[in-house]
């Protein structure tokens, strides 16, 4: 099993260039870990606010009545790409902002994926 603080390395090791990562408490909305190369990323807003993305999915899903569960949401903006990848309980996941231009989308959600299926 992976620590919060180990997937977060881990991430960063395999995806050098990305903007943001935390490892976040899907109830509380808290950062467990993280890492931020750019300067005024706030990660922990970044944080509480993809929590309510999270959270609402959830509950759309629930309201639906579909027998399905959250693999990973993907969030494209003009240059960037924001994935949250849930771990296998639902109790934690990963949020990630990288650069749509040096980052590969599928890399990417492997690399996740990996690290999701060991966090604990």
């Amino acid at each position: 099993m992976s620590t919060p603080k180990q997937a977060v390395k881990e991430i960063l090791e395999e995806l050098p260039t990305l903007l943001a990562v935390a490892v976040v408490e899907t109830e509380t909305g808290m950062a467990l870990a993280s890492h931020t190369n750019i300067a005024d990323f706030d990660i922990d807003t970044a944080a509480a606010y993809n929590t309510e993305v999270v959270k609402q999915k959830l509950k759309a899903i629930q309201a639906l009545k579909l027998n399905q569960t959250v693999q990973d949401i993907l969030l494209t903006l003009t240059d960037q790409l924001h994935v949250i990848k849930l771990s296998p309980a639902g109790d934690k996941f990963i949020y990630l902002a990288v650069n749509s231009r040096d980052t590969n989308l599928a890399v990417a959600r492997q690399v996740l994926k990996a690290q999701t299926a060991v966090l604990n």
